[in-house]
């Protein structure tokens, strides 16, 4: 009787993706102006990435330039989106959409899309979102939960970001995302087997290994640290479990 193969797991993807645009409505007629993604595979950032400007044929609001500082003069020559939407939708196609503040992105793809002809397409319909400030919300009542506000929490370096930028703000929302949901501080692909799932080989140490040096803490070390414990237990009304037998 032939032994079954383990099953191998299909690697989970995931696209944190943002967007940048011409106004904050896209029932006024604002469109989208700049699209980000990166890629993550079973929660580590890969190379792949999308990234596209484009032409928005109208004003871009003095207010959105201020926030990402493109112009109008810099799009004039870069694509429309329906000359992108299909790579778009394949890019992300049976991805979780990382997203933070889902409604607004979504909903400006949604109308981009809706302007298609013959084109019925969704964000929905391609893929599936996860909303990291309402999560946020959730985890954090009552705080700020922009992006800014959870990299001071989470010790996140942005100090690049003068400007929105979508590409770069999706970099940095992996990052907050990872540590966020899970504690991982780690974002690189460090080189893990996706395609096979491979098992790194037990490394078993060797039975005649020299033992193990045992560091026995010093008088001093030992006051030091039963002061530091009557210390907790009095700022914390005596609720130091380390003392309590």
């Amino acid at each position: 009787m032939n032994a079954s193969l383990p099953s191998i797991k299909k690697p989970v993807r995931q696209v944190v993706l943002d967007t940048e645009t011409t106004g904050i409505n896209p029932k006024e007629g604002h469109k989208i102006i700049e699209i980000g993604c990166v890629e993550l595979i079973n929660r580590r950032l890969t190379q792949n990435r999308f990234h596209v400007y484009l032409n928005p044929d109208r004003e871009i609001d003095a207010g959105a330039i201020e926030v990402h500082g493109i112009t109008n003069e810099f799009l004039r020559d870069k694509p429309r989106f329906n000359a992108v939407v299909d790579d778009f939708m394949a890019f992300t196609k049976d991805a979780e959409l990382i997203i933070h503040n889902a409604p607004f992105d979504v909903g400006f793809l949604n109308h981009e899309l809706s302007q298609l002809s013959d084109d019925t397409r969704t964000v929905e319909s391609n893929s599936t979102v996860f909303d990291t400030l309402a999560f946020a919300r959730k985890k954090h009542p009552g705080a700020r939960n922009s992006l800014d506000a959870l990299c001071k929490r989470y010790g996140i370096d942005n100090s690049h970001r003068d400007l929105h930028g979508a590409l770069l703000d999706a970099e940095i929302l992996a990052e907050v995302y990872l540590i966020m949901t899970g504690g991982q501080a780690s974002l690189l692909d460090e080189g893990d087997d996706m395609e096979g799932n491979a098992q790194q080989p037990i490394v078993r140490l060797s039975a005649d290994r020299p033992p193990l040096k045992i560091i026995r803490c010093s008088v001093e070390e030992l006051s030091d640290h039963q002061y530091r414990l009557e210390k907790i237990a009095k700022t914390s009304g005596g609720n130091c479990l380390w003392l309590k037998e």
